[in-house]
């Protein structure tokens, strides 16, 4: 079997290393699968955060620890949206020096990922995504959606409705206080061809040994296998994937 490559969007107040390590179970079990993660181009500070919890932000030089995001809001009504145009310059880039079987993203990450995802099915609705009037990337094979939702932009309206057909994984943990069951439908009903699986947890990535092995075939196979469902299962507590409570997902 052909070797895979997968595009890993981590999620907001994370960046590539942590959720990289976080994640380093499940890297141990794809094999044949090169997971490529990327850094969001938003350095994220304090004021970001909207909460009590905003202090908790790694205020750390190191650029390992740095927290990043996809974009920003500029108010705490979350109303005035930054920064979106320079994630999707970067990620129009990254996908035209390099060929991806499919996207996976967690909680503003997952959010991203279906964006992306839909834009590749309509490259002409967001004109600075082409590049010398072509798409940077043909479309995904498959999304693996976690924690994820319809984000909160006028180009979600634009590209995910009424539907976009990208098979698509939507992994959702039933006690999740942050992306909540009306937020995960927010995103499921715009996904035409998709496959749900929830777990026993909140706001993170399934770690369980079951569900490393579901996620890692789901990867390397594709949506077109007929893998087994890991819900019957408990999942793992919290592995540390977690976005903070008060995070703008």
């Amino acid at each position: 079997m052909s070797s895979k490559t997968v595009l890993v969007l981590h999620g907001y107040a994370q960046n590539a290393t942590i959720f990289s390590k976080r994640l380093a179970a499940l890297r141990k079990q794809c094999k044949g699968v090169e997971l490529v993660f990327l850094d969001a181009p938003h350095i994220l500070q304090p004021v970001d955060l909207f909460g009590d919890t905003a202090g908790s932000l790694d205020s750390s030089s190191d650029p390992a620890l740095t927290p990043r995001g996809w974009w920003k809001f500029e108010d705490s009504a979350k109303t005035i949206v930054i920064g979106l145009d320079t994630t999707l310059s970067l990620i129009r880039d990254t996908l035209n020096a390099k060929r991806f079987d499919g996207i996976m993203g967690f909680s503003q990450g997952a959010g991203l990922a279906t964006l992306i995802a839909a834009l590749l099915e309509k490259p002409d609705a967001y004109p600075p995504f082409l590049i010398d009037g072509q798409p940077p990337h043909p479309p995904f094979q498959y999304c693996v959606s976690v924690a994820g939702f319809k984000p909160k932009l006028s180009l979600s309206e634009t590209v995910l409705s009424p539907g976009f057909t990208t098979p698509t994984l939507h992994i959702i943990g039933r006690t999740d206080v942050i992306v909540t069951e009306e937020r995960s439908k927010s995103i499921l009903d715009v996904t035409i061809n998709k496959r749900v699986e929830e777990h026993d947890g909140g706001h993170f990535v399934p770690t369980k040994a079951n569900w490393r092995k579901f996620l890692a075939d789901y990867l390397r196979e594709g949506p077109q296998a007929d893998l087994p469902s890991p819900s019957s299962m408990p999942s793992a507590p919290p592995s540390g994937t977690v976005t903070p409570v008060s995070s703008e997902v």
